[in-house]
């Protein structure tokens, strides 16, 4: 991309990641590139709308520079990372669009079955049940925005249960009129299991164990990795070792078939939600996203109303570094995900340019801890790691801005432990104040304290559901 202005290879940041000298922040591309039409004579208006299920439809419309004016290889880019990035934030089954041929075209053919974002159409197709399509309309054709906004959490009337399936262990609460009563983590291996029976039977072990802490069971709320629909576990790696077939028939209505047996309102959604949620509750306040880096990068947000969209906010998969070369991710095949930059996996992924190496033996997860045992000890090449990511964070938490309005971003997880996680902070901070002034100014980084702590996972799911009356 030679495109004078637009040259990708002149996008630099004036903070360089100390790793990672290639990093191209989407906000800077984008930002560049609105700059460029901005100063333009002309400019088209692109039209763009992702559905998901029940009808609700995000719009995302920008403009470009106009088609044949030399910039063309450039709107493809500023497009395709547009799309993607709505696509993983929202969730959808269906790509609305309206604009130029030659845009509608690559959409077209990438979003196939056997298309450059084939992996895209796969998952989204489990999520949603339906078959991935791109539509084509003449602008007066287009779908309205169609948005839904769910209240839920902050229930606390009554005797609930709240529980947080994680790939090691699950969390149980039971909470009295917003009071914990009761908590206990559990051990357990669900992802080596292909019997869905174990995970049925663990999961109500450990409500069956809550209840017996409460005079009744009024509500039920959970929190559970993964793409959930209205209820349904469309795609949650927590049941990888299940047969496809046992999935759909077993693990697909599971937690309906468990609301049905308590017979009392049960809502599960995504752990990032209920991340976002836990935060605002002990923030006490709302327009908040939660960024958690721990084997892969989790998203959820909560808006100015102190509502849930329904979107999906699976930001792993979310573009955010715009370098051609970028690393690429071994799931999806695209390069510059988020997964490759906030998560155990961006640190392994530095390991080699920080001078460090561990055996090909040891586990991702044990090779953070060494690297932040390093970065506590002062060692610099460790911390360059965490440099580099905060690098990262500082410029694409304004990225995360064009497509969410927050005032609070709550950075959790296992990176930002220690002397690494307080290095990634300050060098976000240092970012957002130098070069994103006018959005410092509004949005405050948070990282979990004591405060933050004070309404925990599991307790922050039981407050999902209303009691009916």
């Amino acid at each position: 991309m030679t495109d004078g202005l637009l040259d990708i290879h002149r996008i630099k940041p004036k903070i360089t990641a100390p790793l990672d000298p290639g990093f191209v922040p989407g906000a800077l591309f984008n930002g560049r590139y609105r700059e460029a039409v901005a100063a333009h004579a002309n400019r088209t208006r692109v039209l763009i709308g992702i559905e998901r299920e029940d009808g609700h439809i995000s719009r995302g419309d920008i403009d470009i520079l106009p088609p044949g004016a030399g910039h063309d290889s450039v709107t493809l880019r500023y497009v395709d990372r547009h799309v993607k990035f709505l696509l993983w934030a929202r969730g959808g089954w269906k790509i609305h669009f309206s604009g130029p041929e030659f845009l509608a075209r690559h959409l077209s053919q990438a979003y196939t079955p056997t298309g450059q974002r084939s992996a895209d159409v796969e998952i989204m197709q489990r999520a949603y049940d339906k078959e991935f399509a791109v539509e084509v309309h003449r602008p007066e054709e287009m779908p309205p925005q169609n948005e839904a906004a769910l209240a839920l959490g902050g229930n606390w009337d009554g005797c609930r249960i709240g529980f947080d399936l994680g790939a090691s262990d699950y969390k149980v609460a039971a909470v009295i009129d917003g009071k914990p009563v009761f908590s206990e983590e559990m051990p357990w291996d669900p992802r080596n299991q292909k019997d869905p029976s174990y995970h049925y039977q663990h999961i109500q072990s450990g409500l069956k164990k809550a209840a017996g802490h409460l005079p009744r069971v009024d509500a039920i709320g959970g929190s559970s990795a993964g793409i959930l629909v209205n209820n349904k576990v469309m795609i949650a790696s927590l049941f990888r070792g299940v047969p496809p077939d046992q999935f759909q028939r077993r693990v697909k209505p599971m937690f309906l078939e468990m609301a049905n047996e308590w017979g009392v309102p049960f809502e599960v959604i995504n752990d990032g939600e209920v991340t976002a949620l836990a935060g605002a509750l002990s923030l006490n306040t709302t327009a908040l996203l939660g960024i958690a880096m721990g084997s892969s990068e989790a998203g959820g947000y909560v808006d100015s109303n102190g509502k849930f969209l329904g979107w999906i906010d699976e930001l792993a998969f979310a573009p955010v570094d715009f370098n051609p070369d970028a690393p690429r991710d071994e799931w999806s095949g695209d390069r510059g995900v988020g997964a490759l930059y906030f998560s155990q996996q961006a640190v392994n992924r530095l390991l080699s340019a920080a001078g460090l190496s561990y055996p090909a033996e040891m586990s991702v997860p044990d090779r953070l801890k060494e690297v932040q045992q390093l970065a506590d000890a002062g060692d610099r090449n460790a911390m360059n790691i965490f440099e580099t990511i905060g690098v990262y964070l500082g410029y694409t938490v304004p990225y995360y801005a064009e497509y969410y309005e927050f005032n609070h971003v709550l950075v959790l997880g296992r990176v930002t432990s220690g002397a690494g996680g307080d290095q990634m902070m300050r060098t976000a901070n240092r970012i957002l104040k130098n070069e994103f002034s006018e959005l410092a100014e509004k949005v405050k980084l948070h990282v979990p304290d004591e405060k933050s702590r004070r309404v925990g996972q599991a307790v922050a799911a039981a407050s999902l559901p209303k009691i009916r009356k």
